[in-house]
Protein backbone atom coordinates (compact mmCIF):
# COMPACT_ATOMS: atom_id res chain seq x y z
CA UNK A 1 0.00 0.00 0.00
CA UNK A 2 1.53 3.54 -1.08
CA UNK A 3 1.91 5.96 1.66
CA UNK A 4 -0.82 8.17 -0.36
CA UNK A 5 -3.23 5.31 0.22
CA UNK A 6 -2.60 5.20 3.80
CA UNK A 7 -2.67 8.76 3.88
CA UNK A 8 -6.30 8.79 2.58
CA UNK A 9 -7.46 5.98 4.84
CA UNK A 10 -6.37 7.33 7.57
CA UNK A 11 -7.86 10.94 7.33
CA UNK A 12 -11.34 10.09 7.62
CA UNK A 13 -10.74 8.34 10.87
CA UNK A 14 -8.71 11.09 12.19
CA UNK A 15 -11.09 13.79 11.31
CA UNK A 16 -14.41 12.37 12.31
CA UNK A 17 -13.63 11.77 15.63
CA UNK A 18 -12.65 14.75 16.14
CA UNK A 19 -15.40 16.40 14.74
CA UNK A 20 -17.78 14.72 16.49
CA UNK A 21 -16.16 15.32 19.72
CA UNK A 22 -16.21 19.41 19.40
CA UNK A 23 -20.00 18.49 18.96
CA UNK A 24 -20.49 16.43 22.13
CA UNK A 25 -18.53 19.31 23.99
CA UNK A 26 -20.63 21.85 22.85
CA UNK A 27 -23.60 20.03 23.59
CA UNK A 28 -22.38 19.39 27.10
CA UNK A 29 -22.06 23.44 27.52
CA UNK A 30 -25.39 24.16 26.15
CA UNK A 31 -26.92 21.16 28.03
CA UNK A 32 -24.97 22.57 31.79
CA UNK A 33 -25.41 26.30 31.16
CA UNK A 34 -29.13 25.84 30.61
CA UNK A 35 -29.17 23.48 33.74
CA UNK A 36 -27.42 26.40 35.41
CA UNK A 37 -29.77 28.92 34.53
CA UNK A 38 -32.93 26.67 35.30
CA UNK A 39 -31.05 25.38 39.31
CA UNK A 40 -30.62 29.66 39.65
CA UNK A 41 -34.08 30.40 38.70
CA UNK A 42 -35.49 27.58 41.44
CA UNK A 43 -33.02 28.77 43.83
CA UNK A 44 -33.61 32.10 43.77
CA UNK A 45 -36.73 31.87 46.11
CA UNK A 46 -35.32 29.56 48.72
CA UNK A 47 -32.14 32.56 48.96
CA UNK A 48 -34.92 34.91 49.34
CA UNK A 49 -36.39 33.10 52.17
CA UNK A 50 -33.05 32.48 54.00
CA UNK A 51 -32.05 36.09 53.26
CA UNK A 52 -35.44 37.31 54.78
CA UNK A 53 -34.97 35.16 57.98
CA UNK A 54 -31.53 36.78 58.48
CA UNK A 55 -32.95 40.80 58.21
CA UNK A 56 -34.08 43.03 60.81
CA UNK A 57 -37.53 44.03 60.16
CA UNK A 58 -37.13 47.43 59.02
CA UNK A 59 -34.91 45.73 55.75
CA UNK A 60 -37.75 43.39 55.22
CA UNK A 61 -39.37 45.27 52.50
CA UNK A 62 -35.95 46.75 51.23
CA UNK A 63 -34.43 45.88 47.45
CA UNK A 64 -31.13 44.76 49.63
CA UNK A 65 -30.47 41.21 48.48
CA UNK A 66 -27.66 40.49 51.10
CA UNK A 67 -28.67 41.11 54.98
CA UNK A 68 -27.01 43.86 56.12
CA UNK A 69 -26.43 43.02 59.47
CA UNK A 70 -26.76 39.50 59.63
CA UNK A 71 -28.95 38.87 62.38
CA UNK A 72 -29.11 35.75 63.21
CA UNK A 73 -30.98 36.50 66.35
CA UNK A 74 -34.19 36.01 64.39
CA UNK A 75 -33.84 32.01 65.05
CA UNK A 76 -33.21 32.37 68.90
CA UNK A 77 -36.03 34.42 68.84
CA UNK A 78 -38.24 32.10 67.00
CA UNK A 79 -38.06 29.60 69.90
CA UNK A 80 -38.15 32.02 72.92
CA UNK A 81 -41.47 34.23 71.70
CA UNK A 82 -43.60 31.25 70.02
CA UNK A 83 -43.95 27.40 71.21
CA UNK A 84 -41.83 26.51 68.21
CA UNK A 85 -40.80 23.15 70.29
CA UNK A 86 -43.55 21.71 70.77
CA UNK A 87 -44.98 22.50 67.30
CA UNK A 88 -41.69 20.74 66.55
CA UNK A 89 -42.46 17.33 68.81
CA UNK A 90 -46.08 16.84 67.82
CA UNK A 91 -45.05 16.71 64.12
CA UNK A 92 -42.47 14.80 64.79
CA UNK A 93 -44.79 12.21 66.83
CA UNK A 94 -47.85 12.38 64.15
CA UNK A 95 -44.88 12.11 60.69
CA UNK A 96 -43.05 9.12 62.87
CA UNK A 97 -46.43 7.31 63.39
CA UNK A 98 -47.85 7.80 59.76
CA UNK A 99 -44.60 7.08 57.93
CA UNK A 100 -44.38 3.66 59.25
CA UNK A 101 -47.99 2.99 58.52
CA UNK A 102 -48.40 3.54 55.37
CA UNK A 103 -44.95 1.83 54.74
CA UNK A 104 -46.33 -1.81 56.29
CA UNK A 105 -50.21 -1.13 55.34
CA UNK A 106 -48.99 -0.72 51.48
CA UNK A 107 -46.22 -3.06 51.59
CA UNK A 108 -48.76 -5.75 52.98
CA UNK A 109 -51.07 -4.65 50.19
CA UNK A 110 -48.64 -4.64 47.31
CA UNK A 111 -47.52 -8.39 47.75
CA UNK A 112 -50.27 -10.25 47.34
CA UNK A 113 -51.02 -7.74 44.32
CA UNK A 114 -47.70 -8.77 42.71
CA UNK A 115 -46.68 -12.54 44.12
CA UNK A 116 -50.13 -14.16 44.71
CA UNK A 117 -52.82 -15.58 42.56
CA UNK A 118 -56.20 -14.95 44.12
CA UNK A 119 -60.27 -14.54 42.55
CA UNK A 120 -60.14 -11.25 41.08
CA UNK A 121 -56.90 -9.81 41.37
CA UNK A 122 -57.05 -7.33 38.88
CA UNK A 123 -60.23 -5.92 39.10
CA UNK A 124 -59.35 -4.90 42.57
CA UNK A 125 -56.48 -4.02 41.66
CA UNK A 126 -57.97 -1.50 39.09
CA UNK A 127 -60.29 -0.49 42.03
CA UNK A 128 -57.06 0.55 44.16
CA UNK A 129 -55.95 2.09 41.33
CA UNK A 130 -59.40 3.87 40.64
CA UNK A 131 -59.07 5.35 44.11
CA UNK A 132 -56.63 8.04 43.22
CA UNK A 133 -58.95 9.44 40.76
CA UNK A 134 -61.13 11.10 43.80
CA UNK A 135 -59.95 14.40 44.68
CA UNK A 136 -59.21 14.66 48.21
CA UNK A 137 -62.03 17.47 48.55
CA UNK A 138 -64.51 15.32 47.70
CA UNK A 139 -64.03 13.12 51.04
CA UNK A 140 -63.57 16.03 53.35
CA UNK A 141 -66.30 16.61 54.73
CA UNK A 142 -67.63 12.55 54.87
CA UNK A 143 -64.07 11.50 56.59
CA UNK A 144 -64.74 14.46 59.00
CA UNK A 145 -67.76 13.91 60.32
CA UNK A 146 -66.77 9.83 60.58
CA UNK A 147 -64.23 11.17 63.03
CA UNK A 148 -66.57 13.34 65.10
CA UNK A 149 -68.92 10.02 65.55
CA UNK A 150 -65.92 8.79 67.00
CA UNK A 151 -65.23 11.54 69.09
CA UNK A 152 -61.40 11.90 67.99
CA UNK A 153 -61.76 15.85 66.93
CA UNK A 154 -58.91 17.61 68.29
CA UNK A 155 -56.96 14.35 68.35
CA UNK A 156 -54.24 13.22 66.72
CA UNK A 157 -55.71 10.14 65.34
CA UNK A 158 -57.12 11.29 62.04
CA UNK A 159 -53.64 12.67 61.20
CA UNK A 160 -52.26 9.38 61.06
CA UNK A 161 -54.60 6.50 61.29
CA UNK A 162 -55.81 6.55 57.78
CA UNK A 163 -52.37 5.40 56.78
CA UNK A 164 -53.09 2.27 58.04
CA UNK A 165 -55.18 1.62 54.93
CA UNK A 166 -52.45 2.32 52.69
CA UNK A 167 -52.03 4.52 49.95
CA UNK A 168 -53.34 3.78 46.40
CA UNK A 169 -49.81 5.49 44.65
CA UNK A 170 -47.68 3.78 47.28
CA UNK A 171 -49.25 0.45 47.03
CA UNK A 172 -48.57 0.90 42.94
CA UNK A 173 -45.06 1.93 43.28
CA UNK A 174 -44.21 -1.10 46.18
CA UNK A 175 -46.70 -3.18 43.44
CA UNK A 176 -44.21 -2.41 40.53
CA UNK A 177 -41.46 -2.84 42.91
CA UNK A 178 -42.17 -6.47 44.00
CA UNK A 179 -42.48 -7.83 40.22
CA UNK A 180 -38.81 -7.02 39.94
CA UNK A 181 -37.95 -9.81 42.08
CA UNK A 182 -37.66 -13.31 40.77
CA UNK A 183 -40.58 -15.60 41.77
CA UNK A 184 -37.79 -18.45 42.89
CA UNK A 185 -37.62 -16.55 45.88
CA UNK A 186 -40.67 -17.02 46.92
CA UNK A 187 -40.81 -20.65 45.44
CA UNK A 188 -38.06 -21.58 47.49
CA UNK A 189 -39.61 -20.49 50.86
CA UNK A 190 -42.52 -22.50 50.22
CA UNK A 191 -40.60 -25.45 49.31
CA UNK A 192 -38.39 -24.71 53.02
CA UNK A 193 -42.08 -24.56 54.85
CA UNK A 194 -42.26 -20.44 55.04
CA UNK A 195 -45.49 -19.13 54.84
CA UNK A 196 -46.55 -15.92 52.88
CA UNK A 197 -45.91 -13.68 55.99
CA UNK A 198 -42.62 -15.07 56.51
CA UNK A 199 -41.57 -14.67 53.23
CA UNK A 200 -43.13 -11.31 52.39
CA UNK A 201 -41.10 -10.07 56.23
CA UNK A 202 -38.25 -11.72 55.96
CA UNK A 203 -37.61 -12.17 52.43
CA UNK A 204 -39.67 -9.30 50.00
CA UNK A 205 -39.89 -6.94 52.49
CA UNK A 206 -35.61 -6.29 53.03
CA UNK A 207 -35.22 -6.79 49.05
CA UNK A 208 -37.66 -3.51 48.23
CA UNK A 209 -35.61 -0.97 51.02
CA UNK A 210 -35.36 0.93 48.40
CA UNK A 211 -38.49 1.37 47.20
CA UNK A 212 -39.61 1.36 51.36
CA UNK A 213 -36.80 4.53 51.64
CA UNK A 214 -38.60 6.00 49.07
CA UNK A 215 -42.34 5.94 50.61
CA UNK A 216 -40.71 7.07 53.85
CA UNK A 217 -39.43 10.09 51.93
CA UNK A 218 -42.55 10.94 50.70
CA UNK A 219 -44.64 10.68 53.08
CA UNK A 220 -42.31 12.36 55.59
CA UNK A 221 -42.51 15.56 52.98
CA UNK A 222 -46.22 15.00 53.07
CA UNK A 223 -47.20 15.02 56.71
CA UNK A 224 -44.49 16.89 57.74
CA UNK A 225 -45.66 19.91 55.56
CA UNK A 226 -49.24 19.20 55.96
CA UNK A 227 -51.20 21.88 56.68
CA UNK A 228 -54.85 21.77 55.57
CA UNK A 229 -55.38 18.59 58.18
CA UNK A 230 -54.38 19.58 60.97
CA UNK A 231 -56.09 22.56 60.72
CA UNK A 232 -59.23 20.83 60.29
CA UNK A 233 -59.02 18.53 63.40
CA UNK A 234 -57.23 20.21 65.75
CA UNK A 235 -58.33 23.15 67.91
CA UNK A 236 -55.76 23.37 71.25
CA UNK A 237 -52.73 25.44 70.11
CA UNK A 238 -50.83 22.71 72.41
CA UNK A 239 -51.60 20.27 70.02
CA UNK A 240 -51.08 22.35 67.07
CA UNK A 241 -48.19 20.12 64.07
CA UNK A 242 -45.39 23.10 62.11
CA UNK A 243 -47.79 24.22 59.81
CA UNK A 244 -50.11 25.31 61.85
CA UNK A 245 -48.44 27.02 64.14
CA UNK A 246 -46.25 29.01 61.64
CA UNK A 247 -49.33 30.05 60.11
CA UNK A 248 -51.05 30.95 63.97
CA UNK A 249 -47.92 33.99 63.74
CA UNK A 250 -50.61 36.19 61.92
CA UNK A 251 -52.97 36.01 64.49
CA UNK A 252 -50.70 35.93 67.67
CA UNK A 253 -50.15 39.42 69.38
CA UNK A 254 -46.95 41.22 68.62
CA UNK A 255 -45.83 38.67 65.48
CA UNK A 256 -48.40 39.91 62.92
CA UNK A 257 -45.95 41.90 61.05
CA UNK A 258 -42.60 39.37 62.25
CA UNK A 259 -41.63 38.60 58.99
CA UNK A 260 -37.98 38.09 59.57
CA UNK A 261 -39.43 35.20 62.67
CA UNK A 262 -41.58 33.75 59.85
CA UNK A 263 -39.18 33.06 57.41
CA UNK A 264 -36.72 32.02 60.06
CA UNK A 265 -39.14 29.57 61.11
CA UNK A 266 -39.93 28.52 57.51
CA UNK A 267 -36.22 27.72 57.44
CA UNK A 268 -36.29 25.49 60.34
CA UNK A 269 -39.31 23.45 58.97
CA UNK A 270 -37.24 22.74 55.59
CA UNK A 271 -34.36 21.85 57.34
CA UNK A 272 -35.23 17.86 58.52
CA UNK A 273 -36.63 17.76 54.88
CA UNK A 274 -33.75 18.82 53.28
CA UNK A 275 -31.35 16.69 55.49
CA UNK A 276 -32.96 13.68 55.17
CA UNK A 277 -33.36 13.81 51.23
CA UNK A 278 -29.67 14.02 50.97
CA UNK A 279 -29.06 11.25 53.48
CA UNK A 280 -31.67 9.04 51.60
CA UNK A 281 -30.91 9.92 48.27
CA UNK A 282 -29.44 7.13 47.01
CA UNK A 283 -31.89 5.03 48.44
CA UNK A 284 -34.44 7.34 46.75
CA UNK A 285 -33.77 7.41 43.25
CA UNK A 286 -33.01 3.74 43.21
CA UNK A 287 -36.58 3.44 44.52
CA UNK A 288 -38.09 5.89 41.81
CA UNK A 289 -36.13 3.81 38.85
CA UNK A 290 -36.51 0.64 39.73
CA UNK A 291 -39.83 0.22 40.06
CA UNK A 292 -40.55 1.29 36.49
CA UNK A 293 -38.34 -2.28 35.36
CA UNK A 294 -41.03 -4.32 35.19
CA UNK A 295 -44.84 -3.44 34.67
Amino acid sequence: MSSRESTAGAHPAVRYPNAGGRGITVGRVILYTVLTLLSITFLLPFYWLVATSLKTPSQIFTSEWIPNPIRFQNYVDVFEQTDFLRWTLNTAFVTTLAIIAVALSSAFVAYPFAKLSFPFKRPLFALVLATMMLPGVVMMVPVFLIWRQFGAINTYYPLWVPNLFGSAFYIFMLRQFFLTIPNDLKEAGLVDGASHFRIFWSIMLPLVRPAIVTVLLFEFVAKWDDYLTPLIYLNDPNKYTLAVGLASFLKAPGLESRWDLWMAGSVLVMLPVLVLFFLAQRHFIEGISAGAVKG
